[in-house]
């Protein structure tokens, strides 16, 4: 007999998730939020990992309801969120007053974290939002810098954002994840005719980054609380737009182009290693996944922004057909040598025939990015 999903519970208060790089941008688009919406409210969250301390704030469109430090025993963004996010938003949609939460996420977090969280509190079956539904993740984003803040190589850390001392990500780190996570995407201010190239542009990688059936709003005066309560997030979509085994490939034409490399054949590592700067580096977004034939049963995962790239691992192949896949984005005229770089990485067909025996003894060049060889 086949069983069906449980229907979702009738009546449940729309929480939406609010992601942004721009402290400046994260208050305009609370107050265009709260702008004729006298029943929604935002919950507002700052890390201070420094002093210890989780900054609440909760506000509607006449007050601040309430501004607390509380002490915090955690410094992931997924611990804050599932600590006090979850029983202030439980408190709010028990009120009565609210028709729609939205949760303000601390400048430059990941959204993905705190969906998932959000996701798993508010299920049909046993969660613990028993009054809320999780609506849709949102992340607002200036046209005119976009290009700079995702393909340059500030650091958060540089500009005076990162959300705690260890936090060495890149500005384009941050961009990415919360583009490429969200279902919906606003820009700042709207794309129209007479619009700068550089606003063009950045309008043109969202759309190269965000994936299927996510939106992009034009304008933050377009943004309102019932456009984000009126959608559902599904978790497994989202998490599935940004997982690097599943690049989205964007056909669109333009100053911004995405090239899809791809091969049945494995990476070799030491040429890897050795070209690592011309096919991971400079002003390009990369993902994708990879395998090296003396690790022919791990999915390797390629992941770079802001000038940053990041090789690590991600399970193994199982019954999957491995494949060595990167999906790059960028905007200037590195398509040919990027291309080239990649073939030349290629192990040859000889080189990948033996399952791996050929490579048994041999120094393991990317332990330092894929750790030993046993724990693969």
């Amino acid at each position: 007999m086949t069983r069906l999903p449980r229907p979702d519970r009738p009546g449940r208060v729309p929480v939406s998730v609010l992601a942004t790089t721009d402290p400046v941008l994260r208050e305009l688009a609370i107050l265009d939020l709260l702008v004729d919406a006298p029943r929604t409210v935002v919950l507002r969250h700052d890390l201070h990992v420094d002093d210890g301390e989780l900054h609440r704030v909760v506000l509607d469109g006449t007050a601040v309801l309430a501004d607390e430090r509380i002490p915090l025993a955690h410094a992931c963004l997924s611990c804050s969120v599932r600590e006090d996010a979850i029983p202030t938003i439980d408190r709010l949609t028990r009120d009565g007053r609210w028709d729609a939460v939205v949760l303000a996420l601390p400048v430059t977090a990941e959204s993905l974290p705190a969906a998932r969280a959000l996701a798993w509190a508010t299920r049909p079956a046993g969660g613990e939002l028993r009054r809320a539904r999780l609506a849709s993740v949102a992340c607002v984003a200036e046209a005119a810098r976009l290009e700079h803040d995702l393909l340059d190589d500030d650091t958060l850390d540089e500009r005076g954002l990162a959300l705690h001392a260890d936090d060495d990500r890149s500005l384009g780190e941050a961009v990415a994840a919360q583009v490429e996570h969200a279902d919906v995407v606003v820009l700042a201010e709207p794309v129209e005719d007479d619009a700068t190239r550089a606003e063009v542009r950045g309008s043109q990688l969202v759309d190269h980054l965000r994936g299927p059936g996510t939106a992009r709003i034009d304008g933050l005066t377009h943004l309102t609380s019932s456009a984000l309560a009126s959608r559902r997030h599904d978790a497994r979509l989202a998490d599935h737009r940004s997982d690097p085994l599943h690049a989205h490939v964007h056909p669109g034409q333009g100053d911004v182009w995405s090239l899809e490399l791809t091969s049945d054949r494995p990476f070799h590592p030491e040429r890897l290693v050795e070209q690592i700067e011309q096919l991971g580096a400079g002003r390009i977004r990369g993902r994708g996944v990879f395998w090296v034939p003396n690790r022919p049963d791990t999915v390797c995962v390629w992941d770079g922004a802001g000038g940053q790239l990041h090789v690590g691992t991600n399970g193994r192949w199982g019954r999957r057909a491995r494949r060595t896949r990167l999906v790059l984005t960028g905007v200037g005229d590195e398509r040919t040598a990027l291309a080239q770089a990649f073939d030349e990485v290629l192990a040859t067909p000889a080189e990948a025939a033996d399952g791996g025996l050929a490579w048994l003894g041999r120094d393991d060049v990317l332990a330092p990015w894929l750790g030993d060889r046993a724990d693969a």
